[in-house]
């Protein structure tokens, strides 16, 4: 696509983030391309585009299937809400350079040439493990106020440390985050969690000042004390932040949102009586705020459910070896039991190390075939009312008895399941 604008006698890169990482020898996850060519050439010359941000000169091409996004060299206006400039005026690539966030995403890249073009000082910065803001950094940060969060994403992602001057800006300038929308806020909440290094990101939050503005609910962690014989790591925060060091890249937005906040109501619970401390509660206080937070910060239902699940039930596992076959089999069928299981292991580890429970449930899972799990009931609630039950209340608990002892193996046929039923419970008909 670069050589189809220069044959055209235009000027075309590729720009941001695919050169940083390009750099790094890491792959990039798109590719953006910066050239002189106003929106409505590259539209002719291309067949398939989309227009995202013809206004601010950026159109998508589609090649191969491929997005790319070439935008025009521009100069922003001022930005009057601290997220989209009030208006673009086409002009240099050294314009266009000066205009960016951090210096390593600063960067052009001559793919034609094998050139990097630097007039931002990125490669140094590159090379030092640093992010530095672009000219000054409040300004940058007041044009978007995403570009703080942006900053500790990047200081997160990379191991970087972020330059005194650029983080003195972030933490002057966090309490302006609440004018982003929600939405934009979880989404680079979500990247800091999933992308490489979350605790050092939520650790650099915390310090910034952002955690107050966005999360505020976490704060108390760092001053909620557990008891050592349980936690040797030492306070709650410390504890999450071992456990969120453990996440693999890519890890889902449900298992890093489940973890950060799986402990997030033990300050709140948290009670002290003849030396003893407990945080009886927390789960199903943790469970609500979640679910608040992330309604909050506009994820999705399906998305709110897992985690408050993940939090509810993330000691429930510790009793499973204790279980009736019963119950754990229920356990184990549940949706969303795999990812529990996975926050479970990184608790432990983050505590007492103690993970005997951890390969009891993988052993059960292991020596049940998918459908074992689900094995269909044996009677329904048309034969209890053949039985001669009334419809009512009554017939769920019926029925949730005779699984349960389904799934224990006391009750093997339908037969023997009548016979039972009739036996505790009455009835006038047989089958």
């Amino acid at each position: 696509m670069v050589r189809q604008l220069r044959e055209q006698g235009f000027a075309a890169y590729f720009a941001g983030g695919c050169v940083r990482d390009r750099m790094l020898g890491v792959e990039a996850k798109d590719y953006d391309i910066a050239t002189d060519a106003r929106p409505e050439v590259i539209q002719r010359l291309f067949p398939n585009t989309v227009a995202v941000g013809a206004r601010f000169g950026v159109i998508v091409v589609i090649s191969d299937g491929m997005p790319f996004e070439v935008a025009t060299f521009r100069a922003d206006a001022p930005y009057l809400d601290g997220r989209r400039p009030s208006a673009v005026r086409f002009g240099t690539l050294a314009e266009d350079a000066a205009r960016r966030d951090f210096t390593i995403g600063g960067m052009y890249y001559d793919p034609l040439g094998d050139e990097v073009i630097d007039l931002v000082g990125g490669r140094a910065d590159l090379r030092a493990g640093i992010v530095r803001a672009i000219g000054d950094p409040a300004e940058r940060f007041a044009e978007d106020r995403l570009r703080m969060l942006r900053g500790v994403r990047f200081a997160a992602r990379l191991g970087f440390e972020i330059e005194p001057r650029t983080w003195q800006a972030i933490a002057a300038h966090a309490d302006a985050i609440g004018a982003v929308s929600a939405e934009r806020i979880g989404d680079e909440l979500v990247m800091i969690m999933t992308e490489g290094s979350p605790a050092h990101g939520m650790e650099l939050l915390r310090q910034c000042g952002l955690m107050h503005q966005i999360v505020p609910e976490l704060e108390p962690l760092a001053q909620c004390a557990q008891p050592a014989n349980f936690h040797p790591e030492g306070d709650v925060w410390r504890h999450t932040l071992l456990a969120l060091s453990m996440l693999e890249y890519g890890c889902s937005e449900t298992l890093a949102f489940g973890l950060l906040f799986h402990d997030i109501a033990k300050p709140p619970c948290r009670a002290e009586s003849e030396g003893k401390v407990t945080f009886h509660g927390h789960t199903e206080r943790g469970a609500e705020m979640a679910t608040a937070i992330l309604q909050r910060l506009k994820r999705s239902r399906f998305i709110q459910e897992r985690v408050a699940y993940l939090v509810r039930y993330h000691l429930r596992l510790t009793m499973a070896p204790r279980m009736r076959p019963s119950t754990l089999k229920r356990m184990l069928a549940e949706e969303g039991f795999e990812e529990l299981l996975e926050l479970s292991w990184y608790d432990a580890l983050a505590s007492n190390s103690y993970l005997g429970f951890y390969h009891f449930c993988r052993q059960a899972l292991a020596a049940r075939q998918p459908q074992a799990l689900r094995e269909a009931r044996l009677i329904n609630g048309r034969d209890l009312i053949e039985l001669g039950f009334t419809p009512g209340p009554r017939f769920k608990t019926i029925l949730r008895e005779v699984e349960d002892l389904q799934l224990d193996g006391q009750l093997r046929d339908r037969q023997q399941a009548l016979a039972y039923v009739r036996r505790r419970h009455g009835g006038q008909s047989s089958s």
